[in-house]
């Protein structure tokens, strides 16, 4: 473990009930889902009185936490033989194990998207939907897109519809499609990379991912090849988003011409992801502040 404070430290301790619950969430990668909203928000917003109305704060306190702990919960509750294997979860992460109080605050943390349904128009509804059934199918049979080479990799998109619920919610029509298919490309580029450190437990428990199929020399290239077509692709709707997504593919190159071991570098990305994100989110609020 690293000797610098971490969302985890925040926390109750992890031999309490909240404490475990919360942990199992993957308290670190949060803002994965929370900080789409905030995006979305920011550029579908006419005015900065909309970024703090209650549909909108609701969205992100959901997306926050009940989400995550949704997303992972059922990915641990599937995943539990799977996991077994994984050094990564006795070094970082605590263990499913398998209480019948985790399974319902799992439960329970889905069915809250439930109350938003009266408040949404049909795209945010639409997109909260593909959010609910992809953060399902993701992990639990029957399609189980995490164990389907390239599936597993498309299938992270998920990450990309907070943001698009946000956008929808306060513009009420989906954002730029260009915007949508450039951070599902990003989505990808990031999912295979997190594989990158699972291929041998994976391997071990007989999962095929993208990353065991390709192998982690091919899987880099991959993950280059998904971010370079996100800033592409991003560069359509303005050119600072594709100067912004440069950074991921020149990133890989840097790792692998350094020799870094992608288990230390996997644990950099919340930080660069959330600098990155913050940095959008910027651009946002001065069209919204000045333009």
């Amino acid at each position: 473990m690293s000797d610098y404070p971490t969302v985890e430290d925040l926390l109750p301790p992890e031999e309490t009930r909240l404490g475990y619950l919360l942990r199992l969430s993957r308290p670190r990668f949060w803002f994965y889902l929370a900080g789409p909203v905030v995006v979305g928000a920011v550029y579908a917003a006419e005015g900065v009185e909309e970024l703090f109305a209650p549909l909108a704060v609701a969205l992100f306190a959901y997306f926050l936490v009940p989400a995550n702990v949704y997303l992972y919960g059922v990915n641990d509750v599937f995943d539990a033989d799977v996991d077994a294997h994984n050094e990564k979860k006795s070094e970082r992460e605590v263990r499913f194990e398998g209480s019948r109080l985790a399974v319902l605050v799992v439960a329970a943390s889905g069915l809250l998207a439930v109350g938003f349904v009266p408040f949404l128009p049909t795209a945010a509804l639409l997109a909260f939907a593909a959010f609910a059934f992809l953060a399902t199918e993701y992990s639990a049979p029957p399609l189980r897109f995490k164990t389907t080479p390239l599936l597993d990799s498309v299938s992270n998109g998920l990450y990309v519809l907070p943001g698009v619920v946000a956008y929808a919610a306060l513009a009420g029509e989906f954002p730029p499609a260009a915007a949508v298919a450039g951070a599902w490309l990003w989505t990808m580029g990031m999912h295979t990379f997190s594989a990158i450190p699972d291929i041998d437990p994976d391997r071990a428990a007989g999962i095929r991912t993208t990353a065991t199929f390709l192998g982690a020399r091919r899987t880099y290239a991959y993950c280059a090849a998904c971010w370079l077509a996100a800033a592409l692709v991003f560069a359509t709707v303005h050119p600072f988003f594709g100067v912004v997504l440069l950074a991921y593919p020149v990133l890989v190159f840097g790792i692998v011409r350094s020799g870094v071991a992608v288990e230390g570098a996997y644990w950099w990305y919340p930080a660069i992801n959330t600098l990155v994100g913050t940095v959008i989110t910027l651009g946002g609020l001065w069209v919204l502040l000045y333009e």
